[in-house]
């Protein structure tokens, strides 16, 4: 059992909900997240994690093209 199914909240500030995804922290700020945690891994809810891959698509669609 993990850390979101104990009913993990979601680390972007002001946000209440519970989580859905863990992300490296690292990933979350550089996609623009405030994220409030001093550990690897960042808990986002399920509308943070929509706003998380809207950013993130450019990065994604480079790089299969580089290495695809």
């Amino acid at each position: 059992m993990g850390r979101i199914d104990k009913g993990e909240k979601c680390s972007v500030s002001g946000c209440k909900k519970e989580a859905a995804r863990s992300i490296t922290a690292e990933k979350c700020k550089s996609a623009g997240l405030d994220v409030n945690t001093l550990e690897k891994r960042a808990y986002i809810c399920k509308d943070h994690y929509k706003e998380f891959k809207k950013k993130t698509k450019k990065d994604k669609t480079l790089d299969k093209w580089r290495y695809g």
